[in-house]
């Protein structure tokens, strides 16, 4: 935990209320920095229960010799080999085009970790399903980047309307992102450990 940002977000007594309140948020490390395996796995997940999500994810990979699916053992299975773990023919297209892409572009961490976390963005959106908050995500929980706050996220949003009413009553749309964007600033540069509050906040 680190315990500086959490001085400075608590200087929003807001936030310094809700960090009370909640307990310190869990640190993932699934994927050891394996943000090819990361991106896999956040497609498989989309739109499907976390339950659902696993079962397919260890069936997907279980298509491997070693449980790997390496980009060049990927882009070369069938549609019916990839259905067969359970996935929809819109994420099997996903899915090979991540692997194209990483068999194009690097996506380890040397190459990464020289990016601003927008040119990161810029670098991984143009793989087909792989959108600004996929991205956004990789750059909270697997590249452990500080200061990102993935607006677009409906729990955050929800959270945020919740803990601030007097600043977020009645707007939406641009106007309420606005005032989000506003209130996050306070918490730079460390607008991610407010995130991972703001996720495990359970409000009354």
């Amino acid at each position: 935990m680190n315990e500086f940002a959490l001085a400075h977000i608590a200087q929003d007594p807001t936030m310094a209320r809700l960090i009370a309140e909640t307990p310190a948020p869990k640190i993932f490390t699934d994927y050891a920095d394996d943000v090819y395996l990361a991106l896999l796995e956040s497609i498989v997940a989309q739109q499907i229960s976390t339950k659902a999500a696993n079962a397919i994810f260890a069936r997907f990979r279980a298509l491997f010799p070693d449980n790997y699916p390496h980009a060049n053992e990927l882009v070369l299975k069938t549609t019916d080999e990839l259905r067969s773990a359970g996935l929809s023919a819109q994420k099997i297209k996903y899915l090979q085009s991540v692997a194209e892409f990483s068999l194009i572009h690097p996506m380890d961490r040397a190459h990464l970790d020289v990016m601003t976390d927008e040119e990161i963005v810029r670098y991984l959106t143009p793989i087909k399903g792989v959108g600004r908050w996929t991205v956004e995500m990789l750059l909270m929980f697997v590249l452990n980047r500080p200061d990102v706050f993935p607006i677009d996220d409906l729990v955050i949003r929800q959270r945020m309307i919740r803990a601030y009413p007097e600043q977020t009553e009645g707007l939406t749309g641009k106007a309420l992102y606005k005032v989000l964007h506003e209130i996050a600033d306070s918490w730079r540069p460390h607008r991610t450990e407010a995130c991972r509050y703001l996720w495990r906040w359970k409000p009354l």
